[in-house]
């Protein structure tokens, strides 16, 4: 008797360009521009578009494994870009723009990348970069035309990769490697420490596409329209370049442009129904909307990350547009999704994460990697593991996780009865007062729930006594006033006398780190200042 056997289907990431392009050829990718202009390409064509591309950096010695570098924004051609170069069974190198030059340059050398894949306006930068990087042969510039660098000292050539698609035919060929293959590479953003490359591969974010795609998570569907604000650059854009075409779901990409205004407009133009940001770029959608008023009726969801969401701001946000604020927590490690909560969960609070889903697994330990005996309302370092959780960093020989499998997120956490994961400050923002600890984000949630603060952080700063006293740095939203009492008196009942910062700073517009994150480096040597 022969035994059944199942087909082999490798997971790669092109399967889902070829999935839209078969199945929903004209919803559409849109690509906002300057001055409203807006550029649209349904899914089949997108991937006709995506093979030429492919074509066309295989003639300029692209294969199998080579890192091809993409500084650029959240548009079309980058789409195109990233599954041409995925589709050869090469890996994409998302640059931050928001880095130095000295950065980006250092990235690039650790990865090899000879070709470096540039947006027209980001073309000075690049330039930059590419002069501190002699491995770069080759720029090729997207949305737009190359610049004039005839009197530039490079030795690196440029071309506009649209007019090398004229002589590119579309024959190349895809998916003929194993789904363990690596597909794209991108750097932490080392707010905690030096950035550190973390590789994809096809069946890591494959699977993590599907947990995506669950009714819990993002549950998007071919009825959805989804506004990606969060950067390809950073993580993936939380993996909707997979998701959306996975689910036959419209694209909306707003270039460059996160603003209140345009995002207003865009949102209304396209129909968008859920929208992906950082909790900064919906702060900066609402106050646009408070000021010049004008709604966005067919916003259904909007889900956060990267930052804590102030309690405070998710309810002006959720009363103002009408829409759900799906929290969430991940990891630039974690591909980067690890936990989000339920639109329709009624318990659903801003500093709750959600739970995990299938996939991935939480534990909470002690300093040392202990696992605590209890893991339910309990304080702990928390770890993680899964099918989409890094292995070793890039170009590191020895692993990033434990001999159990389990990687530690740097992260204070708590998990309550119903399995929910609260986010209780990053270990490395505690603050050492007298011997004793004191967490920053305790503080920050308490101040951030006031209805008249936008942003707050607690950092600490040196003191000759007590070694590390904390101080309170707040943007208050515009037109209001608070004293330093009115701010402070909310922690006197709730946290030790001793947690109490000893200064309030008003910031006007508080610094923000490339990820949309706070700035607590920054913050940190201005008070040192």
């Amino acid at each position: 008797m022969i035994d059944g056997s199942m087909q082999p289907y490798a997971l790669t990431l092109n399967k889902f360009l070829d999935h839209a392009a078969k199945w929903h050829g004209d919803v559409e990718v849109v690509t906002a521009g300057e001055g409203g202009v807006i550029d649209r390409v349904g899914y089949a064509s997108l991937r006709a578009r995506a093979l030429r591309v492919s074509a066309a950096l295989a003639g300029r010695g692209v294969g199998f494994g080579d890192r091809v570098a993409t500084l650029a924004w959240n548009t079309q051609a980058h789409v195109e870009v990233w599954y041409a170069i995925i589709g050869l069974g090469a890996v994409y190198h998302t640059l931050n723009p928001r880095l130095t030059p000295a950065q980006l340059s250092a990235m690039l050398k650790q990865s090899e990348a000879h070709i470096l894949i540039v947006s027209a306006d980001l073309a000075p930068l690049a330039k930059q970069v590419v002069e501190r990087t002699p491995s770069v042969s080759q720029i090729l510039v997207i949305d737009g035309g190359p610049p004039d660098w005839s009197a530039a000292d490079l030795d690196a050539s440029t071309d506009a990769l649209e007019e090398l698609l004229t002589d590119a035919r579309g024959n190349a060929r895809w998916s003929e490697f194993d789904e363990i293959a690596p597909s794209g590479l991108c750097f932490t953003s080392g707010t905690t420490g030096p950035p550190k490359g973390v590789t994809y591969t096809h069946r890591s974010s494959y699977l993590h596409t599907l947990r995506l795609l669950q009714a819990d998570v993002m549950g998007l569907t071919c009825t959805d329209a989804v506004l990606a604000v969060v950067p390809m650059f950073h993580a993936n854009a939380w993996g909707l370049p997979f998701a959306a075409p996975a689910a036959g779901a419209k694209l909306v990409l707003p270039g460059r442009l996160a603003d209140g205004a345009s995002l207003a407009r865009l949102i209304n133009k396209e129909g968008v129904t859920v929208a992906l940001g950082v909790p900064t770029v919906w702060l900066g959608l609402v106050e646009h909307l408070e000021q010049h008023g004008g709604d966005v009726p067919t916003l259904q969801r909007i889900v956060v990350g990267g930052a804590p969401m102030p309690p405070a701001l998710m309810e002006r946000v959720e009363r103002r547009l009408g829409v759900v604020v799906q929290t969430s927590w991940g990891m630039t490690e974690l591909s980067p999704l690890g936990t989000s909560a339920p639109a329709n969960d009624p318990e659903r609070k801003a500093w709750m994460s959600g739970r995990p889903a299938i996939g991935v697994d939480l534990l909470l330990t002690d300093v040392r990697g202990n696992p605590l005996p209890e893991q339910r309302n309990v304080e702990g370092h928390l770890r993680v593991r899964g099918s989409a959780v890094v292995e070793r960093y890039f170009g590191d020989e020895e692993s990033a996780t434990d001999a159990d499998g389990w990687f530690d997120t740097g992260d204070l956490a708590r998990i309550d009865n119903r399995g929910n994961l609260i986010i209780t400050g990053r270990a490395k923002d505690l603050i050492k007062s007298g011997g004793e600890w004191i967490n920053p984000a305790e503080i920050e949630a308490i101040v951030g729930a006031h209805p008249q603060v936008s942003l707050v952080a607690v950092v600490g700063r040196a003191d000759p006594k007590w070694g590390e006293r904390p101080i309170l740095m707040v943007e208050l939203g515009e037109d209001q006033s608070i004293t330093d009492d009115e701010l402070l008196e909310p922690l006197r009942t709730r946290v030790a006398p001793w947690w109490i910062p000893d200064e309030v700073v008003r910031v006007p517009t508080m610094p923000l780190a490339s990820t949309g994150k706070i700035d607590k480096i920054r913050l940190r040597a201005e008070l040192k200042n």
